[in-house]
């Protein structure tokens, strides 16, 4: 209590905070439930997408730990994210508010404004330790937490530097994904027992570009992946689809040295130097190791070079093999991360969530990367390991956004919610089958993507998507609307947009879409319907 009290005391509310006394007492009052209060440990990955998590079916790889989770607690069918890209999918976690509201719309220029109203604020005022670990990237230092440790920038997988509250940064020695959950374990082992607590474990697995831990090199090595039925994609009725820059065949896109790390003696190219920077981070010995491996990939392609179609086959293999192998490496941590929790007895009384921060393609349409409003990079995977008094278990298919985590949080924390946060608590939703219950649920989801023109080359555009439909605009340096029945056509093959069997459908969904715009106060409704 009186860490509160001093917290409380303490806190200025910003101009755009929207904190104030009423949320200070409420959390006060909040503390006298006592720790009856869940923890919650928030696991993030970066584009970890649901194709590779066996738990959702049709994986080529298995995740066991992962599987576990889902089998114990709840697995989202319909989850998915506001803004497909790194930074802006974190502040809308850490905000429940869409990118327009909390500022930080892309990576490009963004710089996230710390001194906002933010969830790990509002769990400290309701008595909660906050800890954050792992990757960041919103630019500026992170605020609201008792304790953190970052990566530097994007980070590295090798010997990865991070920076620490105290101002300092290190080097660290290991392999990136071990190294962050040592890190949340550490901090755990530290924490006062008395309070609740909120850990942020944020890893840099699964990111571009896919560097593996030095014992799982071979792992995968005779696996042959099978290419997805969309992967040679002609993109006809998609004109912002042709115009992209993630293209797997496309060696502009998919650098043959720096992502399928077949390395040329001699090049002197920006990738193959960032590529080369990278493994340089190792130690002489693991470097060894390291090249030892991959020279001897690198000389069987230059003794049999390929073009065409064998030769994106081939660049195909190696992305899902390297992306498998980084892939291993969290599942055995999450599983690391979950045995502690166990032999600590902290299971029953903590709320464990898995996610990423956004989908990824992994060759559907011929790409890899996220950022468009299709299934693959929409869709990010969710599961949930609940504490005692949530009783859901098995399959939740209510369509749930990433906006929803804070007041999720904030809600089983005893703390106020924000009228100003946009995201719904999905605490209904963990109690019971909302269908059953006669719980209202959002019937669509909104979604804005702002990034351009930048890295990949995907055009501005939002949209609405229902359980059947999706409408998306792609808009100013474009302007095209596509629309898709997703039971008809689930991956996204044939825009139905001005088909006129669809007129009706196109009516509803533009009126939905302008109804949701409006609720959400996105101020491209207006712009656009002015001009």
């Amino acid at each position: 209590m009186k860490n509160i009290l001093q917290l409380a005391r303490h806190y200025t509310p910003s101009p755009r905070g929207g904190m104030g006394v009423g949320v200070v007492l409420f959390s006060l009052h909040a503390m006298a439930q006592g720790d009856a209060r869940p923890n919650i440990v928030y696991i993030m990955t970066d584009d970890h997408t649901a194709q590779m998590m066996s738990c959702y079916g049709q994986s080529p790889i298995q995740t066991p730990n992962l599987d576990r989770l889902a089998q114990e607690g709840v697995r989202f069918t319909h989850s998915f994210v506001a803004n497909s890209l790194s930074g802006p999918s974190r502040a809308c976690m850490l905000t429940g508010k869409l990118s327009h509201k909390n500022g930080f719309t892309n990576n490009e220029h963004g710089i996230f404004d710390g001194s906002q109203q933010t969830m790990p604020k509002l769990m400290q005022l309701a008595g909660y330790q906050t800890a954050l670990i792992g990757k960041w990237h919103l630019v500026s230092e992170p605020t609201g937490f008792n304790h953190w440790d970052i990566l530097e920038g994007q980070g590295e997988y090798y010997n990865p530097t991070f920076l620490h509250d105290d101002g300092t940064q290190s080097r660290e020695p290991g392999y990136c994904t071990d190294i962050i959950t040592d890190k949340a374990i550490q901090w755990m082992e530290g924490r006062d027992r008395e309070q609740p607590f909120i850990l942020f474990v944020h890893h840099k697995a699964c990111h571009r570009d896919w560097l593996p831990d030095l014992k799982d090199l071979r792992a995968y090595e005779d696996q042959t992946f099978d290419l997805p039925q969309n992967f040679w994609d002609t993109y006809d009725g998609r004109l912002a689809a042709q115009q992209q820059e993630m293209s797997i065949a496309s060696p502009h896109d998919m650098d043959l040295i720096y992502d399928n790390k077949i390395y040329q003696p001699g090049d002197t190219s920006r990738l193959s130097q960032l590529y080369l920077d990278y493994v340089r981070r190792l130690s002489p010995a693991d470097q060894r190791t390291y090249f030892q491996f991959h020279d001897s990939l690198s000389q069987a392609f230059r003794a049999h070079p390929l073009t065409g179609r064998a030769l994106t086959e081939f660049k195909f293999q190696r992305y899902m093999r390297d992306y498998a192998k980084v892939t291993k490496s969290l599942d055995e941590n999450v599983g690391r991360l979950m045995q502690y929790l166990r032999d600590h007895d902290l299971l029953d009384n903590t709320l464990v969530v898995y996610t990423s921060d956004q989908g990824f393609y992994m060759g559907e349409h011929g790409w890899f990367d996220k950022r468009f409003m299709y299934e693959e990079s929409l869709n990010t995977p969710l599961l949930m390991r609940l504490p005692k008094g949530y009783e859901r278990r098995g399959i939740v298919d209510e369509m749930v956004q990433n906006i929803d985590y804070a007041p999720t949080f904030l809600q089983m924390a005893g703390a106020v919610v924000p009228d100003d946060i946009q995201g719904q608590s999905l605490v209904p939703l963990l109690k019971e089958d909302a269908r059953s219950s006669g719980e209202q649920w959002r019937d669509a989801i909104y979604y804005h993507y702002y990034e351009f023109p930048a890295e990949h080359q995907v055009k501005r555009h939002y949209g609405v998507r229902t359980q059947r439909y999706k409408l998306i605009h792609f808009y100013r340096d474009i302007d095209q609307w596509e629309l898709y029945d997703l039971q008809t056509d689930p991956t996204e093959m044939h825009n139905l947009y001005g088909n006129p069997k669809y007129k009706k459908v196109q009516r509803q969904m533009h009126r939905r879409l302008r109804q949701l715009q409006q609720q959400y106060d996105d101020p491209i409704e207006k712009e656009l319907r002015g001009k």
